[in-house]
């Protein structure tokens, strides 16, 4: 499953990297039967699951959603495998050692396997904001000078 998982992966972020073949997939004016024989031959030697799996979108005219069917087997597999995909933004780079223990914090607190992805904002001011799918949590500087804000013009 893992093999046929970063097949499709790697598939929709080509879709996503590539204008052109993006272009090509969600051109409503080319028949659904060619663009599986392009797909056929873009994906000669992938697997065979991920090569009729394909095929069969794209005949089905529903292969320009492939980036969204990617993200909802991506949640599927996070769910499966108990991970959790982790945004974490933080005013300054963090060093290796602290953003490994920030991960060993939410990994102990939820039980899950963390994947994060780090960014840096130097808007935030201090602090750091985690993302962790539809939740925020923002413990930024910024975010508390902005909610800190909004409760003083509500006092008036």
């Amino acid at each position: 499953m893992q093999e046929v998982y970063g097949e499709l992966s790697d598939f929709a972020a080509a879709v996503r990297d590539v204008p052109e073949l993006r272009s090509v997939l969600r051109n409503p004016e080319l028949d659904p039967a060619t663009k599986a024989d392009l797909l056929d031959a873009l994906m000669g030697g992938a697997d065979q699951l991920v090569r009729n799996f394909l095929r069969l979108t794209a005949e089905k005219s529903r292969i320009a959603g492939i980036e969204d069917i990617a993200r909802e087997l991506d949640r599927l597999m996070a769910t499966e495998e108990r991970r959790l995909d982790v945004e974490l933004t933080t005013a300054l780079q963090l060093s290796d050692e602290d953003a490994h223990g920030l991960v060993n914090q939410i990994e102990e607190a939820s039980g899950r396997k963390v994947e994060v992805s780090r960014k840096v904002d130097p808007e935030l001011i201090g602090g750091l904001i985690l993302q962790i799918g539809s939740m925020r949590v923002d413990a930024s500087v910024r975010g508390r000078i902005e909610r800190l804000r909004r409760e003083l013009v509500s006092i008036r």
